[in-house]
């Protein structure tokens, strides 16, 4: 008669690993959930109609882009933060090792709020150019958006794409080629990541002028696609037939507005 196998007990080295972790994976899924919930909310979309680009107003949209940006891209990077906090406890800083990811994660969001000081100067030109209307303030122009879509379909096949794509994908030599150690290298360490996020991400990001700001579709669409192609197995696969796809799309919309 066969013994039934027993799961070996987890060490205390190996259950504070696990606490750790349930710990930066809730702090980090509240912060995604709470950046939703105001987006969801309505940040933004009481904005005037007829905008007067005031310092208030500029603040406002780049709250807004940042509360976006933070809701869509901290999903997508759990699984650095839960092999980073695992690291830090099996090194000479465990005590801090919660801290220490919850900075981390500060400076991915830093990175992306660089990101979003992008996003509200080019907004400010596309509503002072009037090409922008409605709640949803989707791009009026064809040719505009058309232009956007050609550019996140070529950047599919970029090899910066594909080389930043890498690190997001490989967390584990991420962190072997790049770990620092205490504060300041948490947030150094976490911006390096989100710049690496922002290189394979942004033209991604980009799409939200021609579904819409505040589309909520559109946003978690993108959201959805974004965590997929960082984590799936296979997902790098369709980069080539999505950026095939945004490329037909964006010819469609130039060759339109010529015709028209």
């Amino acid at each position: 008669m066969e013994h039934l196998k027993q799961t070996p007990a987890l060490g205390p080295v190996e259950k504070l690993v696990r606490r750790d972790k349930v710990i930066v994976l809730f702090s980090a899924l509240l912060i995604a959930v709470l950046a939703a919930w105001y987006t969801l909310a309505g940040a933004g979309v009481s904005m005037s109609m007829n905008p007067v680009w005031t310092t208030d107003y500029g603040l406002l949209n780049f709250a807004m882009w940042w509360v976006m940006m933070i809701a869509m891209m901290t999903p997508s990077a759990a699984p650095m933060l839960l092999l980073y906090v695992a690291v830090k406890r099996m090194g000479s800083e465990a005590d801090q090792a919660v801290w220490l990811s919850l900075l981390f994660l500060t400076g991915y969001l830093l990175a992306w709020g660089g990101f979003s000081l992008i996003a509200t100067a080019a907004q400010w030109q596309i509503e002072i150019l009037d090409l922008s209307m409605g709640a949803m303030m989707p791009l009026t122009s064809r040719s505009v958006a058309g232009a956007v879509l050609l550019l996140a379909g070529c950047y599919q096949f970029s090899g910066i794409k594909d080389a930043c794509l890498r690190h997001c994908r490989s967390p584990s030599a991420f962190l072997a080629d790049h770990n620092q150690p205490g504060a300041k290298g948490a947030v150094r360490l976490g911006i390096l990541h989100g710049g690496y996020c922002l290189g394979c991400c942004w033209a991604m990001m980009a799409l939200l002028f021609v579904g819409g700001l505040m589309n909520l579709y559109w946003i978690a669409g993108l959201a959805f696609y974004v965590l997929a192609e960082k984590t799936l197995p296979k997902m790098h696969r369709f980069s080539g037939a999505t950026g095939a796809v945004l490329i037909t799309c964006g010819a469609y919309f130039l060759i339109s507005s010529l015709i028209n």
